[in-house]
């Protein structure tokens, strides 16, 4: 009977203002995947760019990302959670207008570098505004379950840009799906009530640990190393499928299925999560990760193709929330935003240095299979590395914790 009083009053989670800022985030990142995966297809068919030019044009977003979550975290903990939501979503949707008028490969390269710098404040304001909202005593289940908003965004943007392309052959219609989609979400967040909590004013010279947190650089540097693989297989994956595997029509397949094995780690890992079993969900997530960037690169037919993406995406949905919840836990409240941001920070230089690596990999030292033993070597690197140093570091931070309180 106590027991069923105890589940009546718990909070629900998909209700109010956290479904509302999940679905903005859901839109958010479809707009985001249903473009990506074209875009070196673009490059190539209209300005006729080889594969180190690809690399080097697209990993302008990340970097442009990169640079405005260093101070996205002090800029959310510092401000309006809402307003900064707003002005950078708004700008985010603004940015795909350009897109209409690249008539040039720099002029592309531009726009594209630019838009990286709302999508960084965008996401890093929106899973903070997430957490705001969330209920304290379901905040790990939250924070696992924000990610099947991305998850689902990979699964559906992908597939159906794919498919729009295949029978319109028109790139500015989807960009301008892209557009009316982050315009809805922006519409959405506009509706979340997110109350105001003033900062805490710290008096106390500007140091790095306001932008950055320090204290998880160890974890950090294995979610940067993932991210490394990560930004290789989601560039140069549809022009690998066709130039190399003769896989004309699978990379929207490829994204769903990786998008599977994303939502299935969400649902099995948010018990564990909810549990604390925090460091057990980050060890299995970077080894299925590794497992499954070596099935892509050595099993190279179809089942290898398709199996690695629901391994790979397995393994990343393990890893990342875990990661995540790790640096929350290190983090005060006041410092949310930059614990956040740090994470964030981490997984696009890891992209950004995938894409550039990989093109040139790709254009220099034999092609798009030495680009994708590539992504092997750092996932493995990263397995190495958690399991040696960054579990251990985080047990032993986590165990001082608790014996100072």
């Amino acid at each position: 009977m106590k027991q069923a009083v105890e589940l009546e009053e718990k909070p629900k989670l998909f209700a109010g203002d956290y479904l509302k800022v999940w679905i903005a985030n859901f839109m958010l990142y479809f707009s985001f995947y249903f473009v990506t995966p074209l875009l070196p297809l673009y490059l190539r068919d209209v300005f006729d760019a080889d594969k180190a030019m690809i690399g080097l044009v697209l990993s302008g977003y990340s970097i442009a990302a990169l640079a405005i979550r260093v101070f996205s975290g002090y800029i959310v903990d510092r401000f309006s959670r809402k307003k900064v939501l707003l002005v950078g979503f708004a700008s985010f949707a603004l940015f795909f207008l350009g897109y209409y008028f690249t008539f040039s490969l720099v002029l592309f390269a531009v726009i594209r570098t630019l838009h990286g710098v709302p999508f960084g404040l965008t996401s890093v304001s929106s899973s903070t505004v997430a957490i705001d909202v969330l209920p304290s005593q379901r905040r790990g289940e939250g924070i696992g379950y924000w990610g099947l908003s991305n998850n689902f965004a990979m699964a559906v943007g992908p597939t159906l840009s794919l498919w729009i392309f295949t029978h319109y052959d028109n790139y500015n219609i989807l960009f301008t799906v892209s557009l009316v989609t982050a315009l809805i979400g922006l519409i959405i967040n506009m509706t979340v009530d997110c109350k105001y909590r003033p900062p805490i004013l710290d008096k106390k010279k500007m140091s790095l640990d306001r932008f950055i947190m320090l204290e998880g650089w160890s974890q950090g540097l294995c979610v940067a190393l993932i991210a490394v693989a990560y930004g290789i297989l989601s560039t140069y994956i549809a022009i690998y499928s066709q130039d190399v595997l003769n896989i004309t029509a699978g990379t929207g397949t490829f994204f769903m299925l990786f998008a599977v094995g994303l939502i299935m780690s969400r649902f099995f890992g948010v018990r564990y999560l909810s549990k604390g079993f925090i460091v057990r969900n980050a060890t299995y997530g970077v080894i299925c990760v590794a497992i499954g960037y070596s099935l892509f690169a050595f099993w190279q037919n179809l089942y290898g193709y398709y199996i690695s993406a629901v391994v790979i995406g397995f393994g990343q949905g393990s890893m990342y929330p875990a990661v995540q919840t790790m640096f929350l836990n290190m983090a005060s409240n006041d410092k949310r935003g930059t614990a956040n941001a740090t994470i964030l920070t981490c997984w696009d230089l890891g992209v950004g240095i995938g894409i550039i690596g990989g093109g040139y990999v790709a254009e220099h030292l034999g092609g798009y299979n030495s680009a994708f033993l590539m992504s092997v070597i750092v996932s493995v690197i990263s397995v190495v590395f958690f399991l040696s140093y960054a579990r251990k570091e985080y047990i032993k931070r986590q165990r001082n914790n608790e014996s100072a309180r």
